[in-house]
């Protein structure tokens, strides 16, 4: 409902201004609260657990006595289809239809990240069951396979060429790959233009390269074309191919979160483009491309088919990436598994079991190294200084 106000034409032209103002029926129902965004109310916690419980109880019911569905997924998929149908019931009688939509759009996307998250850990957990044998022997980890055979016991032979391997590979991999990556997204952030558009669309582009592309890539041009042998160069240079463009386009959607009044007050403080993105954005960005680096060798420590091609596999441990073959965790992986007998398959599941320690660690030190550093002011330190004294 709205009313109409007269009002006198300011400039004196003898015409009245016609305002439209809000008016409000006493008959109306008052409007009814959001739901908090904190800690839930007690009639909220009710609500939301006790759907979910008369869910588990209807879930039974259906799957257990009305139709033949046995087993544990007809049951949890059951369950959180009723739970998420109960909960729009109950939320519809005690709340509006904004509740309704934001208790529903909270219970699928909650579920979809437990799913998520118990993918994870039954990866993770059936990895270390079937490999946790192999690790109870400490040559496991420092001993390589020269002179051991396939069906040799645990006692004898271990893993160390692959991790050594693996860790000089991707070493390479990401000296060649981090500075051109960051590199690359700084060109597409703070310079711009046209040539910036071609570029994130080539970026773009590479994140959908298949694997064995990049390995036939470095394979034709590296090995046919220019006759050099197979090398752990090599592979460093196809895993490169793989992890450039996932740093590049993760590093260029960081670059872009720093805001622009940190770049605006540099530059207004006289500083020039160059210093700007070098002592302002790149610090600021530092935990976002830190995530990038994560990205980018998670994304390439884990390829066999790049390595297969233009490394070849070696049965000793070999330092030096420029002469001859050298295995990595991947090639011993897939080697072991083609292998056929129970034991060289749960030497395979050891090694996958390392593999993923690996990348936990690599992941943890590269968190720790992108941590924000604890600045002192001037003021700060001779504040400290005056405390001890006056002590």
């Amino acid at each position: 409902m709205t009313a109409l106000d007269k009002r006198p034409d300011p400039a004196g032209t003898g015409s009245t201004a016609l305002t439209f103002l809000p008016s409000y029926d006493d008959d109306a129902p008052p409007p009814q609260p959001r739901s908090s965004l904190g800690k839930m109310t007690p009639d909220e916690l009710f609500v939301r657990a006790g759907s979910w419980f008369a869910a588990l109880g209807l879930t039974w019911v259906v799957t257990q006595r009305l139709l033949p569905m046995p087993g544990v997924p007809w049951f949890l998929l059951t369950w959180f289809v009723l739970g998420v149908a109960i909960t729009a019931v109950a939320t519809g009688a005690t709340g509006t239809w904004i509740d309704v939509k934001d208790r529903v759009a909270e219970s699928v996307i909650t579920g979809l990240a437990l799913v998520v998250g118990a993918a994870l850990v039954a990866v993770v957990v059936y990895v270390a069951i079937k490999g946790y044998k192999p690790l109870l022997n400490l040559n496991f980890l420092t001993d390589d396979m020269a002179g051991v055979g396939p069906k040799d016991p645990f006692d004898q032979g271990g893993i160390l060429h692959a991790i050594v391997g693996s860790l000089i590979e991707i070493g390479i991999a990401v000296a060649i790959t981090l500075p051109l990556g960051v590199g690359t997204a700084i060109f597409m952030t703070e310079v711009g233009g046209r040539f910036s558009r071609i570029v994130r669309t080539l970026v773009e582009a590479m994140t959908a390269l298949p694997s064995i592309v990049a390995g036939l890539f470095i394979y034709s041009v590296w090995i046919l074309a220019l006759g050099q042998p197979r090398s752990g160069l090599a592979a460093s240079l196809a895993l490169s191919v793989m992890m450039l463009p996932f740093i590049a386009r993760a590093s260029d959607v960081v670059l872009r979160v720093v805001p622009g009044g940190l770049r605006e007050a540099s530059l207004a403080l006289g500083a020039s483009r160059w210093r700007t993105v070098w002592h302002v954005v790149l610090p600021t960005a530092r935990p976002g491309l830190a995530t990038a680096l994560i990205l980018g060798v998670a994304r390439g420590i884990g390829e066999t088919s790049p390595v297969l091609l233009t490394s070849g596999a070696a049965d000793f441990t070999k330092v030096n990436p420029f002469d001859g073959a050298m295995n990595s965790l991947p090639l011993f992986i897939f080697g072991n598994v083609r292998s056929g007998n129970d034991i060289g398959i749960q030497r395979a599941y050891g090694a996958a079991l390392v593999l993923l320690l690996l990348v936990l660690i690599l992941f943890v030190v590269a968190r720790l190294l992108a941590r924000p550093r604890k600045t002192t002011t001037r003021s700060t330190r001779s504040s400290r200084r005056s405390r001890k004294a006056g002590s």
